[in-house]
């Protein structure tokens, strides 16, 4: 990838927790390329996670905890980051997604409805609200790009990830309604990128997601996409080289989701 192609751009990278997230991988590349940025994450995932390692490589970028649920915090965020930054924003990555069904292994025909509440808000609906609070605080630069990361289980159905198919799906459509939106006010673009399976954290609490992993390796004709190869996907998004790529969702897979059947699969199922 060529140098700098971030240099000067600030930005806001949401979901950082350890070295297994896509986020953290995104923030280091988005540091490789000459950005600064702020990284946040909830309080309670700050503590747990090893965010201030990541800052300290990252020429000891500002940490700001701050609940994506809470307007009120990330109004905090928003004004912080321009004030450590020294202006306004150029990204935004949110990588953010929990279940307490997922977690707590609820089958889907009994699922907690409070709690798939809180998945929708967490992992969807806290997506428009860190785009109202830009808005509001009118903190993007024009041509700023605003990422989240989805997954397939938004078009297809996968045992075991349960509500989250529909929070994805949410997910999606937020960024089309509020790229649309973006796009008038300020020729903002905002876009999902659905991800191969990936094994970070979120990922290894859904059921089976090893075979997840397998299953979309075998039919992808690429293989699975890593980590590592969606962070620079994510770099070249926030770049000026995608400027007119708006209110889609990027399928980053290795071909799974076009794929039908691979010879790797055949020869499985003839055995």
């Amino acid at each position: 990838m060529a140098n700098n192609l971030l240099q000067g751009k600030r930005g806001i990278i949401f979901g950082a927790l350890n070295e297994d997230s896509i986020a953290w991988k995104v923030a280091q590349k988005a540091h490789e390329q000459g950005a600064a940025f702020t990284l946040t994450n909830a309080p309670i995932a700050l503590r747990m996670g090893e965010i201030n390692k990541l800052a300290e490589q990252c020429n000891s970028a500002e940490v700001i905890g701050a609940d994506a649920t809470s307007v009120e915090d990330l109004d905090n965020l928003f004004t912080k980051s321009q004030e450590v930054l020294g202006g306004k924003l150029d990204f935004v990555l949110h990588s953010i997604g929990m279940s307490p069904n997922v977690r707590k292994k609820k089958e889907y025909g009994d699922l907690n409805y409070d709690w798939m509440l809180k998945t929708m808000d967490i992992s969807a609906i806290s997506f428009h609200k860190v785009m109202a609070v830009a808005e509001k605080q009118d903190a993007m630069n024009e041509w700023g790009s605003i990422l989240a990361l989805s997954y397939i289980a938004a078009q297809r159905t996968f045992p075991d990830y349960s509500d989250m198919a529909q929070a994805k799906a949410m997910l999606e459509s937020i960024a089309r309604s509020y790229g649309e939106r973006f796009a008038r006010l300020k020729k903002v673009r905002v876009n999902t990128i659905s991800q191969s399976p990936t094994m970070t954290t979120a990922g290894s609490g859904v059921g089976g997601f090893d075979v997840f992993m397998s299953y979309a390796d075998k039919i992808s004709p690429l293989g699975n996409a890593s980590a590592e190869s969606c962070a620079d996907y994510c770099i070249s998004m926030f770049s000026d080289l995608t400027k007119m790529v708006t209110m889609q969702n990027l399928m980053h897979d290795g071909g799974f989701s076009t794929s039908g059947i691979t010879e790797d699969i055949i020869d499985q199922m003839r055995k």
